[in-house]
């Protein structure tokens, strides 16, 4: 499969030439692969029913699972929904441009598709300057999940997305790596409380401490559907990321705590020999692991997620046949990483 062509730009100043020519791209109803400071999305026009429709076919993504409209300000965000109450105000002062997504009752002009066939819209405002360039030149909300094969490790870098998605996508536009490198954290506004529906960097406390004085509780309700089902219940629908294996790599993933330290030592010991190299991405454990690679991750949250895909992606560029992973901590700043790589394990 041949790549798609990737043009490089300067993070911290976009060549408008470029990127006008990405949104020509993306208004004629093509996809343009792009950064954000989460990880590359692949983008289209979120008003454009066929140029969605054509995200969920180069990534082989299940109707059921509803794609997130980028916009650059949020004037253009009010746009996108029907009502916009107080809770969003404060999220959208706290937050944006930055990794948090807000889902509110959507505006008749979004499609159905876009929404996985739901009365309510994912919206949000990135922080890259490479993304804010591309929406502000394009003039219409980009519709932009992970820029890669369904399932699989999102991608944090261009190379990444070309190695997924090959001629599947028609430009890639290459801003440096991704500064966050997990997915925004979801929050659900449509009703009385704020739901986080996918957990990310923006915590639970960080969303609480927005909202102090509004009278709207923060709570978790996160949900599960299987990869491969025809169709999926409401509270799957509600945010995308709520598969049961996902953001996974082509290796088998072994999660342990630390105190399964032990026993993940037994079973490397008596895995077959000819079963391929091992990776190991630990924290403040050590392991053994003769012939294998050890990749000692950052002991902060931020850190650890800025280096995880890329971790994940290079294990599997170098051949590994498993994955052994220490689990972060039970801690609400890793919430978002326990996710992930939950997830990555099924």
């Amino acid at each position: 499969m041949a790549g798609a062509p990737i043009l490089t730009l300067d993070p911290d100043n976009p060549d408008p030439v470029v990127v006008e020519h990405a949104a020509a791209l993306l208004r004629r109803g093509g996809l343009v692969a792009f950064p954000t400071e989460t990880v590359y999305g692949l983008g289209a026009n979120a008003l454009d029913a066929d140029a969605v429709v054509a995200i969920y076919t180069a990534k082989g993504r299940p109707a059921w699972n509803p794609v997130i409209a980028h916009v650059p300000d949020v004037v253009a965000a009010r746009a996108l929904t029907r009502h916009w109450p107080p809770a969003a105000d404060r999220l959208a002062t706290a937050f944006w441009p930055g990794p948090l997504t807000i889902v509110l009752p959507k505006a008749p002009q979004v499609p159905d598709v876009a929404t996985a066939g739901l009365d309510a819209v994912a919206i949000r405002i990135p922080a890259h300057p490479v993304a804010l360039a591309l929406l502000r030149a394009a003039g219409v909300p980009i519709a932009a999940p992970s820029a890669n094969r369904f399932t699989q490790v999102s991608p944090t870098t261009a190379q990444h997305v070309q190695a997924s998605l090959g001629d599947r996508v028609g430009l890639i536009l290459d801003g440096g790596p991704s500064s966050v490198g997990i997915e925004s954290t979801v929050v659900d506004l449509s009703g009385p409380d704020a739901v986080i529906l996918r957990p990310g960097m923006i915590s639970a406390s960080d969303l609480e401490r927005a909202l102090r004085g509004s009278g709207v509780s923060v709570r978790t309700a996160t949900a599960t559907v299987s990869h491969d089902a025809p169709a999926a219940t409401a509270a799957a629908q509600r945010s995308p990321g709520m598969a049961d294996r996902h953001y996974a790599p082509r290796a088998d993933v072994w999660l342990f705590d630390t105190e399964q330290q032990p026993e993940i030592e037994t079973a490397l010991v008596e895995r077959r020999e000819g079963t391929g190299t091992v990776t190991a991405l630990l924290r403040a454990t050590t392991l053994s692991v003769p012939d294998g690679t050890i990749v000692r991750m950052p002991d902060d949250p931020a850190s650890y997620a800025r280096a995880l895909y890329a971790a994940l992606h290079a294990a599997d560029a170098g051949g590994a046949s498993l994955i052994v992973i220490e689990r972060p901590p039970e801690d609400d700043r890793w919430a978002g990483l326990r996710d992930r790589l939950t997830r990555a394990a099924r």
